[in-house]
């Protein structure tokens, strides 16, 4: 059998939901290897079908429980449920801490949900590639909705904006200062505020300074047609969480009457598209101007050139700039 058939073989199995040609499938989306990256390009057309739900928030504040939570009460209404979860990845193993899995473990025995961990692995872009290559494969193999479980610190906070259909912020109370855990960006990138653990003390005040925020215009994305919500959930009596599914549901179906998927969808394609350029200008450099490129590092150090002009000087190494 030769790379052709072997390839649209695999594609095959993934589009018929095979769970194990969709985990082959997203090794392949954490390679850079020519060969692997045929495969997923093979599979590109046929994803674009799933609603994209990003779930983002300072970490303590209960991402994972909460994305077991909708995953349960989604799969009650019969939806099939991918959740890729983005971990920090080990300073030392360099792989995903997959804490995500442990939290999440009793579903791993439900055919209607796949669960794919991710280490970040220092991405200096952010939310990692991999991880949208990885939705794109549950949603080419027929999976209704795929959460994004983003780490919760850094730039893959504001890039989860970019890479779903659904935003959801997620604090609780007991965070150091409420709310100001959270970096004003990350308010502003919610399509549904989420106070989860509101069980706790000071749920309340938490609850209520985020609806201060949003009558201020400093927590949603500004959108008059959508109110942005606040809604509070608790992983322990279960309060909140179908209502949150509901809002989920809402603001999907928003998006289709006003338009605004459309918008959204184009502008997935544009970030994917600068983003893959970037990352394959960065292993050009990190190829081809290794050794030439520590000494321009010193040199931007020691304030002897400016930044700008030393990429420049990078790329034109590359012959990408006069």
């Amino acid at each position: 059998m030769n790379f052709s058939q072997t390839a649209e073989s695999l594609l095959d199995r993934v589009l018929k939901g095979e769970t194990r040609a969709m985990a082959r499938m997203m090794s392949f989306a954490e390679s850079s290897r020519d060969d692997h990256r045929v495969h997923l390009g093979s599979l590109y057309k046929y994803a674009g079908h799933a609603h994209v739900v990003g779930l983002t928030g300072v970490p303590g504040s209960g991402k994972s429980t909460l994305a077991r939570c909708i995953t349960l009460a989604l799969r009650e209404t019969g939806k099939r449920v991918g959740i890729v979860a983005v971990d920090p990845s080990s300073p030392f193993s360099g792989g995903a801490i997959l804490g995500d899995r442990v939290r999440m473990g009793d579903l791993a025995t439900d055919s209607g949900v796949f669960i794919r961990s991710l280490a970040t692995r220092g991405s200096l872009g952010g939310l990692a590639r991999a991880a949208l290559d990885t939705a794109d494969i549950m949603d080419a193999a027929g999976f209704d909705i795929v959460l994004i479980e983003t780490v919760g610190v850094g730039q893959d906070e504001i890039d989860i904006a970019t890479a779903a259909h659904t935003v959801i912020v997620t604090s609780a109370p007991g965070l150091g200062d409420g709310i100001q855990a959270i970096k004003a960006g990350v308010l502003e990138i919610a399509d549904v505020h989420v106070v989860a653990k509101s069980d706790r003390p000071d749920a309340e005040r938490t609850l209520g300074d985020l609806n201060a925020m949003l009558n201020l215009g400093l927590a949603g994305r500004g959108l008059s047609e959508w109110a942005v919500p606040v809604i509070a959930t608790s992983a322990e009596t279960g309060d909140g969480v179908y209502d949150l599914v509901r809002l989920i549901d809402e603001h999907f179906s928003h998006l289709k009457q006003s338009g605004e998927l459309f918008a959204r969808r184009k502008k997935i394609a544009e970030m994917r598209v600068l983003k893959a350029a970037e990352d394959i200008v960065r292993e050009r450099i990190q190829l081809n101007c290794g050794d030439e490129i520590g000494p321009i590092f010193n040199d931007v150090f020691q304030r002897k050139i400016d930044p700008l002009t030393a990429a420049k000087m990078v790329l034109k190494r590359l012959n990408l700039v006069e």
